[in-house]
């Protein structure tokens, strides 16, 4: 019987550097998590032969594709290169982004360790270099995740970083790219403050900053403009999900210019709420059927708190009745086919509105509820849409409060006023 051990590879990659050119070098990523490869203990010379030959044919091929890549550098004359999938930045001094983070004055969770980014780099998309859209990343901090969404190919990334701490590290990174990369003092959480007057970064509005990066509008039905990637700050996570989910149906905000897809991590216990479906009557809330009707929500990884670097003055864990030992990485891609003729960007107000009443007590029956906005309507309605005349509002599923609401607006026995002013209150709160 064979006994086996472990060896342990760490494969790297040497820096590029254009003798011709003099075009600064870029230093390659080693990878910190080493490939492990199991070798029988009673192996023969030759077999240890063979695996050292191909190690050492790896590193040849490796060093031919980048002098070539560096010869061909020396016909743009003076003129930087943009990365390729062989140039691979390096992750910088991990020590002194460890310190930065540990030392931010606000809460939040950083992504330090290159494993970690480019893990996440991969979930995102397993070709970035085939993605047309602009990624937004959202307070990218000492830019772990930047290096390893370039280092994956991605062709455009906006970052919005709210901390002035971690710009210069930003903008050095941006000054060895060939414009991959565009850096912006903005606090993407923050964008189109309800106060009136000119706001002062990082503050910004949204239109603003479109303009500056000359990204335009496009329509609802066409693909995916923008993809935005980020953590939701975790002391006002459910006010932020709101103020999303207000500004997608009534595209307001980013959703001005497109289907701007979400990619955030949130905690647990919020995704928990916002996927729980229909009788669950502690988790199934508005918030959870209004996602759920905007957009296709997936999970894309989950990760343990104690994986992110977090500011030493805020190193608590948030108190939850749910499971909330990970933060989740979810994408939220609205759907193109949302609106329709019935279901619109003007009358969208009044859906919402719509879904926070019936959910608001959830073993209420929706008969009752709906014959409190008119009278004698409700069991039509039901009968309408073949639902049961004792349904309860927290068993009712998105996708029927949808048809609901459109079946509403089509009735002429239907009275909408009762909602035109509690809509108001609530736009002015929202800023929306």
């Amino acid at each position: 019987m064979l006994t086996h051990s472990t060896r342990q590879l760490t494969f790297a990659f040497r820096s590029c550097f254009c003798q011709t050119c003099g075009c600064p070098p870029f230093k390659a990523h080693t990878l910190l998590r080493p490939y492990s490869i199991e070798i029988p203990s009673v192996v023969g010379r030759t077999k240890k032969t063979q695996e050292k030959q191909k190690l050492e044919k790896s590193r040849s091929l490796q060093g031919l594709t980048q002098r070539n890549l560096s010869a061909v550098a020396g016909l743009l004359k003076g003129q930087y290169r943009p990365l390729s999938r062989f140039d691979f930045l390096d992750f910088g001094d991990l020590e002194e982004h460890t310190r930065k983070a540990l030392a931010c004055s606000s809460l939040r969770r950083f992504i330090i360790n290159p494993d970690l980014a480019g893990l996440i780099a991969e979930k995102l998309d397993k070709d970035l270099s085939e993605s047309h859209a602009v990624i937004f990343e959202c307070n990218p901090g000492p830019g772990a995740l930047t290096r390893a969404l370039l280092n994956a190919g991605a062709q455009r990334i906006v970052a919005l970083e709210s901390d002035k701490t971690f710009l210069s590290d930003l903008q050095e990174l941006k000054g060895r790219l060939d414009g991959q990369l565009d850096v912006m003092y903005c606090d993407f959480f923050r964008l189109d403050p309800i106060s009136k007057g000119l706001p002062k970064p990082p503050i910004m509005h949204s239109e603003k900053l479109f303009n500056n990066l000359g990204i335009a509008e496009v329509p609802w039905i066409a693909d995916i403009p923008i993809k935005v990637v980020g953590m939701l700050p975790q002391r006002n996570e459910r006010n932020l999900l709101w103020r999303l989910i207000y500004a997608l149906f009534e595209c307001l905000s980013i959703f001005r210019y497109g289907r701007v897809e979400m990619n955030m991590f949130i905690s647990e216990n919020e995704y928990t709420k916002m996927t729980a479906q229909p009788g669950n009557m502690r988790h199934y809330q508005a918030l959870s059927v209004l996602w759920q009707v905007a957009c296709d929500i997936e999970v894309l990884h989950k990760e343990p708190w104690s994986s992110f670097v977090t500011s030493s003055k805020h190193g608590g864990l948030p108190k939850s009745m749910l499971p909330n030992d990970h933060l989740c990485l979810v994408r939220m891609t609205p759907c193109r086919n949302l609106f329709s003729n019935t279901l619109t960007t003007s009358n969208s107000a009044i859906f919402v509105m719509m879904v926070k009443q019936c959910l608001a007590k959830r073993k209420a029956k929706l008969i009752d509820r709906l014959d409190s906005w008119s009278p004698g309507s409700g069991e039509k309605l039901l009968e309408q849409l073949k639902l049961p005349h004792d349904i309860l509002t927290g068993h009712v599923y998105p996708e029927q409060y949808k048809h609901l609401f459109e079946a509403m607006e089509n009735s002429e026995e239907f009275t909408k006023s009762w909602l035109h002013d509690e809509i108001l209150e609530n736009t002015q709160k929202t800023g929306f």
